[in-house]
């Protein structure tokens, strides 16, 4: 799984082979620019899940529910889930918690919409869990992780993903569990790995967590492609001859001659 926010993004995705994409809520920090998940709104999320799904051509798309557009009340859970797949052109959603949303999940599943869960460091909840700190690191921890896990599946998701927790809690739950699970921070036992696009090629450096590989460090690139453009720019070397759409003499001729006798002014 790659989360990618945008068409290219999820154009080269596809074509890597990625099985799955999700339009993760993470977008508000990676692409909009916030400190936080909290603040995204479901008509952004819509926007951005339109252009994945338009670059994506056989990959399985997910879209995230925003802070606040499912944990309130289970029928409007079910509402913006449809919005996501109506509007926004999606395949299943994901939603962050355990327990607390099992009533949310089963609605939404009843539906027809597939569900992935998403436990362990949940960005939604932030202030609840103390920041970004590792989960389920006590086996009392672990165990209500587990737990979560089991009411997910109970209630119907495909999937879960697993973030931020120790590799030998995720192993053991990946193991127990008849769906499949999706890691991120959280060790080689899960059944599926998930990371951002913008991670993963080095686009993205406000900070970097522990559980990121950069298979890429685009960012150089990127900077010195720029700042060759404004340098021959500067320099009157961009555009060359080969960059410009030429005309015939006689037409430019008469152009010319005509523009000299008109009065601009």
């Amino acid at each position: 799984m790659v989360t990618a926010y945008d068409y290219s993004s999820s154009k080269y995705a596809d074509e890597a082979g990625i099985d799955t994409i999700l339009v993760g809520d993470s977008v508000n920090m990676v692409v909009l620019g916030q400190d936080s998940t909290a603040s995204l709104t479901m008509d952004e999320e819509i926007h951005h899940c339109k252009a994945v799904a338009a670059g994506a051509k056989r990959a399985f798309l997910i879209g995230d529910l925003p802070f606040m557009s499912y944990q309130a009340d289970p029928v409007e859970a079910v509402r913006n889930a449809g919005r996501l797949i109506k509007e926004g052109r999606m395949d299943g959603v994901k939603l962050e918690g355990g327990k607390r949303v099992v009533e949310q999940v089963r609605r939404i599943v009843a539906a027809g919409i597939p569900v992935i869960g998403h436990i362990g460091l949940t960005p939604q909840t932030l202030s609840e869990l103390g920041g970004y700190r590792i989960q389920g690191k006590s086996s009392d921890d672990a165990m209500r992780l587990y737990e979560d896990a089991l009411a997910l599946q109970e209630a119907g998701c495909i999937a879960i993903v697993l973030e931020s927790i120790p590799a030998p809690v995720a192993t053991e739950i990946s193991e127990r569990l008849e769906i499949p699970t999706v890691g991120i921070g959280a060790g080689s036992g899960c059944d599926g790995q998930v990371l951002v696009y913008h991670d993963l090629l080095g686009l993205f450096d406000d900070f970097t967590p522990r559980f990121v590989r950069r298979y890429a460090n685009l960012k150089p690139l990127i900077l010195d492609a720029l700042r060759a453009y404004h340098e021959d720019v500067t320099k009157r070397e961009f555009p060359a001859e080969e960059h410009t759409y030429p005309m015939k003499d006689e037409e430019k001729e008469k152009f010319i001659q005509e523009i000299n006798q008109y009065d601009i002014f």
